[in-house]
């Protein structure tokens, strides 16, 4: 059934605007607003409080204040609280996907399954809540007893990206409440309701006032630079460009502030000439056009053996050609709008560059009409490697096509990049897939696959992709640190 404009205007409503301080909806200190908009027509959906850093003190004061007894709720307790979002969250996957649809622009059945992801932070969350496990032992000469125990971090500076906004929403906070953190989260500032409409889940699942401070903005580093110089915020946690993610970990130096940092992507795409190319060119379909490609872990870089090359061009064209272009709510829409003009105007930057230094446009290459930010989806063949689109980040449903001959070739094409998030290797030959996960340089490989983001596996780059991991085992260990207690030997006095 498609969405009807009531359905719209009825869930709009529905949507807190002003920052969520010590459990309570307030209004900016400085009483201004800014402008979300739907990057599909251009159009305002709401007003929202733009937080000044009066505001930002404000949440980090609740946040402080609330942490001691935070710590010390019981884990089964914060389990149970992660364990009822999840179920509203659940219950209510179509306002969620069509909030994420409306702001951000991507199809319903991906905000759908975006959805799903991001429900699965809350449930995988609430179950490890009781497992922060430390350990007693013998010291090795005997003399003494040594007792190691996880206990929470603090107070959080949460900072996530608009391109997935509840997911990097729950992939943050599920771990920060299981582990018993207090917590500032700064959504994007386009794409801020879906955040509010999570935090309005929580407090329904019964967080406690103060342990999520919400605070949207249009000015990131005015709201969050004091925070970050601030003794009491004892973690960093950020989702976006290498660019910014620079300048945060340089601000947080002057602190030791502990950081987690998820930055850019410039994922390889290597196919061997022994690959299922049908396969393949499904899984390419998955890496790069997810999310219209405004993804870090989208496939930026298509490299493909030469003696496939051109049969694997011309499928990814033939599936590629019908994805059709559309407002998300649309029925026919495949793909959505990239979020803003800039993001669409750098799309075609890139291509236009690639182009101009001999690369054809097999498919597309050109901004969709219409009202809207629309790409074409975009397949470059021929493309040089000094071109800038092997190098920068794309962020749209563009895949420049690279050839090689040998598999040393496809390894150096694919770790030339200061990025090392993810890389995707299509091959039937295990051991040349196993050897290829030791030789890249990457925090992530999908092996014949294209998707690899899972709640229960630790997500995370190396090189300039990042710091930490979000998700899996590991998730929470990001928000926890360990103290040893030594204690005497209790048989000395025998």
């Amino acid at each position: 059934m498609p969405v009807t404009p009531n359905q719209e205007l009825e869930l709009l409503s529905s949507i807190q605007t002003g920052l969520l301080i010590e459990g309570a909806w307030r209004p900016a200190v400085s009483g201004t607003t800014f402008d979300v908009e739907d990057p599909a027509t251009g159009k305002v959906l709401l007003n929202v409080a733009d937080a000044g850093p009066e505001d930002g003190m404000a949440a980090l004061d609740a946040a402080a204040a609330a942490q001691e007894s935070w710590a010390k709720v019981p884990a089964r307790e914060r389990g149970e609280i992660l364990r009822r979002a999840f179920e509203l969250v659940t219950a209510r996957a179509d306002d969620f996907a069509l909030l994420m649809t409306m702001e951000m622009g991507k199809p319903l059945a991906e905000a759908r399954g975006e959805v799903a992801y991001a429900a699965d932070f809350l449930r995988w969350f609430s179950e490890e809540a009781v497992r922060a496990f430390g350990r007693y032992s013998v010291a090795p000469d005997g003399k003494s007893r040594l007792l190691v125990q996880k206990k929470p971090v603090g107070p959080c500076l949460l900072i996530t990206p608009w391109n997935f906004p509840l997911a990097m929403a729950t992939r943050k906070i599920a771990p920060a409440v299981a582990a018993g953190c207090t917590m500032v989260l700064k959504p994007a500032k386009l794409t801020p309701l879906t955040a509010h409409l999570f935090a309005q889940v929580m407090q329904e699942a019964g967080l406690p006032a103060g342990v999520l401070n919400v605070i949207s903005s249009s000015s990131a580093g005015a709201t969050t630079g004091p925070l970050i110089k601030d003794p009491r915020l004892r973690k960093l946690s950020f989702t976006g460009s290498t660019e910014v993610g620079r300048r945060l970990l340089s601000d947080a130096s002057q602190t030791v502030l502990r950081t987690s940092m998820e930055l850019g992507g410039n994922a390889p795409f290597v196919v061997f000439e022994d690959a299922d190319l049908d396969s393949a060119v499904n899984g390419a379909m998955l890496a790069k056009l997810r999310n219209m490609g405004e993804a870090c872990t989208a496939a930026n870089r298509f490299i493909v053996h030469e003696a496939i090359a051109e049969e694997f061009a011309r499928k990814f064209a033939e599936k590629m050609s019908a994805m059709t272009t559309a407002r998300g709510t649309e029925p026919e829409s495949k793909i959505g709008p990239l979020i803003d003009a800039e993001s669409r105007d750098k799309v075609h930057e890139l291509v236009s560059d690639a182009v101009s230094n001999g690369a054809l446009a097999l498919l597309g290459g050109a901004p969709a009409d219409g009202p809207g930010y629309f790409y074409q989806p975009t397949i470059l063949t021929g493309v040089t490697e000094d071109a800038r689109i092997l190098s920068e980040e794309i962020f749209g449903p563009v895949a420049p096509i690279v050839t090689f001959s040998t598999e040393d070739d496809a390894v150096r094409l694919a770790n030339n990049t200061e990025y090392g998030l993810v890389a995707y290797v299509f091959t039937k030959d295990l051991n040349r897939g196993i050897r290829m996960g030791e030789k890249l340089e990457t925090g992530m490989l999908g092996l014949n696959s294209g998707v690899v983001s899972n709640a229960a596996a630790p997500f995370g780059g190396v090189k300039q992709s990042g710091l930490g991991r979000e998700g899996g085992l590991e998730g929470i260990e990001e928000y926890l640190y360990t103290q040893y207690v030594g204690i005497s030997d209790p048989y000395a006095d025998q």
